[in-house]
């Protein structure tokens, strides 16, 4: 199995922009896809980005593309979320999330989550 921890949220101004960090340790990371998940106060988890374990393929939701980057290394055992041109409506508890199968990557049922990190967009 797999442990994960996310850092590099906070409180940035609209039209700001985070990198969000997923130190993975436990077992090697490179067998695992990951995926970015959210949940805004009062609102259900939500689908944001997701990368195989190769780093070949990438997805991401519709309010995801164009402003978010999902990357990794893994080498370093690391996942990246890079938001970009946030808005008000980004603010929420960001997760990452990996599972090994390479399907379902949009789908909030990975097998491995970190405690999450927040993200606050507002002047």
């Amino acid at each position: 199995q797999v442990q994960l921890v996310e850092s590099g949220g906070g409180l940035v101004q609209p039209g700001g922009s985070l990198r969000l960090s997923c130190a993975a340790s436990g077992d090697t990371f490179k067998s695992y896809a990951m995926g970015w998940f959210r949940r805004a106060p009062g609102k259900e988890r939500e689908f944001v980005a997701a990368i195989s374990w190769s780093g070949e393929n990438t997805y991401y939701a519709d309010s995801a593309k164009g402003r978010f980057t999902i990357s990794r290394d893994n080498p370093e055992n690391e996942g990246y979320l890079q938001l970009s041109s946030l808005k008000p409506e980004d603010t929420a508890v960001y997760y990452c999330a990996a599972q090994k199968r390479e399907y379902g990557l949009g789908l909030p049922s990975y097998d491995y989550w970190g405690q999450g990190t927040q993200v606050t967009v507002s002047a």
